[in-house]
């Protein structure tokens, strides 16, 4: 009578076990379309009421960067591929009341810097110098963009930024920083 007692619970325990581990799968949200990736940022603390437009969605091997307006304001996610095939968010960040905005994802052997624009950007071109030589990058003005500049080689993959220069569309410099 004991053992079959046991068994029950067991085999009860099991199943409750499936059930709440079907259910939680069932309920995960993934990057795996525009979607299902608004989806995923709206369901982030401080961003379930923002306005949410994509600009960009690009995947390099197993992550995925997606370039995105959150109440206009210049923001990306990050998503990595799992072994089931689906997108799963990673990072997530937002540059605050700016058009114009550069994230420099931190990951190993990922040289890429990735400049998010909104509709109030006036910026058509920058140059920077990172490791001493100097990278142009260009950007439509008054557009929301995703734009990446590759990075140059390090022997350390560790990167020295200077000198940023800023132009408009007509050339002339709107700020400078050393």
């Amino acid at each position: 009578m004991v053992n079959k007692k046991k068994t029950i619970v067991l085999i009860a325990t099991v199943i409750i076990l499936i059930a709440s581990y079907t259910w939680h799968q069932s309920t995960k949200r993934y990057g795996n379309d525009k979607e299902s990736i608004i989806k995923v940022i709206k369901s982030v603390e401080g961003y379930e009421d923002k306005d949410i437009q994509l600009i960009q969605i690009k995947d390099f091997g197993e992550l995925r960067y997606v370039g995105f307006l959150a109440d206009r304001m210049p923001s990306y996610i990050q998503f990595r591929r799992n072994g089931k095939g689906n997108y799963e968010w990673k990072h997530l960040e937002s540059n605050q009341n700016e058009s114009f905005a550069m994230f420099s994802p931190s990951l190993p052997n990922f040289r890429k810097i990735m400049f998010v624009t909104n509709a109030q950007n006036e910026i058509a071109k920058m140059t920077v110098d990172i490791n001493g030589e100097t990278e142009v990058q260009t950007f439509p003005p008054k557009e929301p963009s995703v734009e990446w500049l590759d990075l140059p080689e390090s022997d350390d993959d560790g990167y020295s930024y200077r000198n940023y220069r800023y132009y408009d569309e007509d050339g002339a410099l709107i700020a400078e920083y050393e």
